[in-house]
């Protein structure tokens, strides 16, 4: 991977426009989130987004993060003992958390791109992928999310309703408001129309 020279005009105002949807307080959320979901071992990073980037970049936190989501006996990401050193390994591991992520139910609109995280183009797009999948974590509530339930906004669930036959036929009966309503409508109290207006040229 080359190294990216600064950008200038055009492409440094986008990038500007960027980094300013980064939110360092859902940093904190975040990385409380992730030390209390994994263990302290994972350790905490530097605070801003430079820090919080070379704290996720190589895969493996992200790895445990995921795999701390499911039950021991199948955990979706393989996690290597030493930390890989080489780029295209790194890159590897954190394409395996975003499948991961995917197959836990992270939406493709929420999920961020490996370049995002590695090279820090969004990291907005890093930390909108970790919301949901806090989010689901929460909302599936099945025993292995860990931290503050108030952290992540429960996703919106599906609510059926079963109707008896008689039920759904009543409900034919009934006129709805939408409908409007004659009751109580009468013509009483109301006069004939006023005389013309005489216009006198």
């Amino acid at each position: 991977m080359a190294n990216k020279g600064p950008s200038y005009g055009m492409s440094r105002e986008v990038q500007s426009k960027i980094e300013k949807k980064y939110d360092e307080e859902l940093e904190e959320r975040l990385v409380e989130w992730i030390i209390v979901q994994c263990g302290p071992d994972v350790g905490r990073p530097d605070r801003g987004r430079l820090g919080f980037q070379v704290w996720l970049k190589n895969g493996v936190i992200l790895s445990k993060l995921v795999n701390s989501l499911y039950p021991e006996s199948s955990k979706p990401v393989k996690v290597p003992e030493n930390p890989p050193s080489m780029v295209f390994k790194q890159m590897e591991q954190v394409a395996q958390f975003l499948k991961a992520a995917e197959d836990y139910g992270v939406t493709k609109t929420d999920m961020f791109q490996t370049v995002d995280l590695f090279e820090g183009k969004d990291m907005a797009a890093v930390q909108r992928t970790l919301m949901a999948l806090g989010s689901l974590a929460v909302t599936k509530n099945d025993g292995h999310y860990r931290g503050d339930p108030n952290w992540f906004m429960k996703k919106a669930q599906e609510h059926k309703r079963e109707f008896t036959e008689s039920q759904l036929q009543e409900g034919k009966h009934v006129i709805g408001l939408q409908m409007g309503s004659n009751r109580g409508a009468s013509q009483a109290g109301m006069t004939g129309y006023g005389r013309p207006r005489q216009i006198i040229s």
